[in-house]
């Protein structure tokens, strides 16, 4: 069973389009939507997990695996241009108010859209109900315990990427410094939705 957490951990822990927008919450000080956030994608997990430990992965075809990377990368795509746009925008028409507002993009919502259109939770997901839950008789209510653990595992993957964000961002004071933050982040994020197009989607469709 120690296989299950360390395979979970060694998944939910690598940089991924969550960890890295908690990560940019964190550094720009946007705590409590970031926290919602998190949420979302435990619940996602969590949802996953129970469908398909007791469903089977057969029930998602290959077909709809693919047009959930498409989406899934778009979307990761989109939330990486509204983080540029908030970096190079004039800073005279940046306010408080206005700060608030990028910062509330993180919602339970878009943490619960976001992971479950992110391809890397079937990679997740699918070895584990496969394989590892029956290899270790896992099966019944058994099933509910262990998606309950691990989700709580995936929000504590981004809530860890948001603490050492607003750790580092108590040490940043000037704004340039941020916008360089952010812009360096945006680029991340557009690297995983391109590798996502890449691998999950132009790969499996036989373009490739």
């Amino acid at each position: 069973m120690l296989e299950i957490l360390a395979y979970a951990f060694g998944i939910m822990y690598t940089p991924g389009p969550a960890n890295l927008l908690s990560l940019n919450a964190g550094l720009n000080g946007h705590i409590k939507s970031a926290i919602r956030f998190c949420l979302g994608v435990a619940c996602a997990m969590l949802l996953l997990f129970l469908m398909f430990g007791y469903v089977g992965a057969w029930l998602i075809n290959p077909n709809y695996q693919l047009l959930i990377g498409a989406i899934g990368s778009l979307y990761i795509a989109y939330l990486a241009f509204k983080i540029t746009w908030g970096s190079i925008k004039p800073a005279a028409i940046e306010t408080a108010e206005q700060t608030e507002v990028e910062g509330s993009k993180l919602s339970f919502k878009s943490g619960l859209l976001m992971q479950l259109l992110n391809p890397k939770s079937f990679i997740v997901i699918f070895p584990i109900v496969t394989v590892q839950f029956p290899a270790a008789q896992i099966s019944g209510s058994s099933i509910i315990v262990w998606s309950l653990l691990l989700s709580s595992m995936a929000f504590g993957a981004p809530s860890s990427y948001l603490v050492m964000g607003a750790r580092l961002g108590k040490l940043i004071r000037h704004p340039g410094y941020f916008r360089l933050l952010n812009l360096n982040m945006a680029l991340l994020l557009l690297y995983v939705a391109g590798d996502i197009s890449y691998n999950h989607v132009y790969l499996k469709w036989g373009l490739g």
